[in-house]
């Protein structure tokens, strides 16, 4: 291609809703934490090294009788709430604006667990409610 010699009508995605196949064999509830697997299918947040935070599912999608890719998942990204993890994990307001890493489809902590956790976002906040993670 070459550069612009005249306007051009240029397509706008919005970003902030994405909507994603879903893993086969896989239920996604609303308001958790998703992710894309390896190969690009939404699944649940869990631990593991190979996950991409998605962002919070926006609605409850039971692909467990269906194959990769049968449904898609809504999803949003932005700043959410999830739980947070306990013992030496427990994030605290020491840790905003660190990376939070992905326990499962609720919860955060504050480090990968020995290289076995993949990142959730950026830590927002902390208070009694949980951990305000931004996920991009």
């Amino acid at each position: 291609m070459t550069a612009l010699a005249k306007d051009r009508n240029t397509t706008e995605k919005s970003g902030a809703l994405r909507v994603d196949p879903v893993l086969a064999a896989t239920t996604i509830f609303a308001g958790s934490l998703v992710c894309l697997d390896a190969a690009g299918y939404a699944v649940p947040g869990a631990t593991a090294t190979t996950l991409k935070a998605r962002g919070r599912a926006e609605e409850n999608v039971d692909n467990s009788a269906g194959a990769s890719g049968d449904l898609t998942v809504k999803t949003k990204k932005g700043v959410f709430v999830f739980a947070n993890s306990a013992a030496g994990d427990l994030i605290t307001i020491a840790d905003v604006e660190n990376n939070c890493y992905i326990v499962d489809d609720q919860t955060v902590a504050k480090t990968d667990g020995t290289a076995s956790r993949s990142v959730a976002g950026k830590i927002v906040s902390v208070d009694a409610a949980g951990v305000a993670v931004e996920i991009l």
